[in-house]
């Protein structure tokens, strides 16, 4: 499931805060129960998305959220929160506080992943992206959000690497000026949904960062894209744990939740526990089974993932 879907999804649900009907039920998930979900917080800080609770919670948004928070859950993300209509942000903000969550990332509007690269060094595609950091300042004061998410773009086939690094980090400086006098951090994030996007491992990723020098530029762990593209998570995690500001969940394949792929999450959860990390982990995946049961299956999937003290 490429970002670009989830962000579609996203504005389809914030256009009218509904999104599509209850699917039928996998046999193999039924017999769970549907009010014995724990209510305790869980050790890490999972954060769910729009949809992800439709069946159990109905199709408002804001309902979710309250379904979300008594299972334990205490933060969301939302890609498309900047496409949102501005009451619609200012509303999932005032939720969010009222219910105690944290806001986590939403991506930072510049046209999608691959457009407007700015590996290229050419000012209307830089002039697009400061337009995009101004109007990530104006989202964040509505939706309570401190985190946008950063794709700098496709490859720009005609420079030499070295070169599009380098307009990459100065147009991240010009960015962060915008962004830190309100303490918001853009959090980068490399991607496996097509080698023609500039930014692709957590190693160069960490090496942009610290160029840029900026405590408002920071790296997104997309453990799913990063199983793709390196492997070694645990490792890579070590490697760039101190410019890390966002971590995000999907196992492979199938980028669905813990325990239907061959990512050990239990083991990943553990490591991250332990290191001290105190920031949100976005549940930025599909569910493995429709409907109602579904959903509980993927509370419960958490459950057995978070389960490692």
């Amino acid at each position: 499931m490429q970002r670009k879907r989830f962000i579609r999804h996203s504005l389809l649900a914030g256009a009218s805060m509904l999104t599509a009907g209850a699917i039928k039920a996998a046999p193999a998930a039924a017999a769970l129960p549907a009010t014995t979900a724990p209510v305790t917080p869980f050790h890490l800080n999972y954060g769910i998305h729009d949809g992800m609770f439709r069946n159990s919670a109905g199709n408002d948004f804001l309902d979710q959220l309250k379904f979300a928070y008594d299972q334990g859950f205490r933060a969301m993300e939302d890609n498309g929160m900047a496409r949102r209509p501005p009451e619609q942000q200012q509303k999932i903000g005032e939720a969010l506080a009222r219910l105690g969550m944290s806001m986590g990332v939403f991506v930072l509007d510049k046209g999608g992943n691959g457009a407007n690269t700015l590996a290229a060094g050419k000012p209307e595609f830089l002039d697009i992206f400061l337009k995009g950091c101004h109007e990530a300042v104006e989202v964040s004061k509505r939706c309570n959000g401190k985190l946008t998410t950063v794709v700098p773009g496709d490859f720009e086939r005609h420079l030499p690497a070295g070169i599009q690094t380098g307009n990459v980090i100065d147009a991240l400086r010009r960015g962060v000026e915008i962004l830190e006098p309100h303490g918001i951090v853009m959090v980068l994030e490399p991607l496996s949904d097509t080698p023609d996007l500039f930014l692709r491992n957590s190693d160069q990723t960490y090496a942009i960062c610290k160029a840029v020098n900026n405590p408002s530029c920071k790296i997104l762990f997309d453990m799913y894209h990063m199983q793709r593209n390196e492997g070694n998570i645990i490792q890579n995690i070590d490697l760039t744990y101190n410019e890390i500001g966002y971590f995000q969940i999907g196992n492979n394949p199938g980028r669905k939740e813990p325990g239907t792929g061959e990512m050990d999450y239990r083991n990943i959860f553990q490591h991250i526990y332990n290191k001290g990390y105190k920031g949100m982990l976005g549940m930025e995946h599909g569910i493995a089974q429709p409907g109602k049961e579904g959903e509980l299956a993927l509370i419960k999937a958490y459950r057995d993932a978070d389960n490692f003290l």
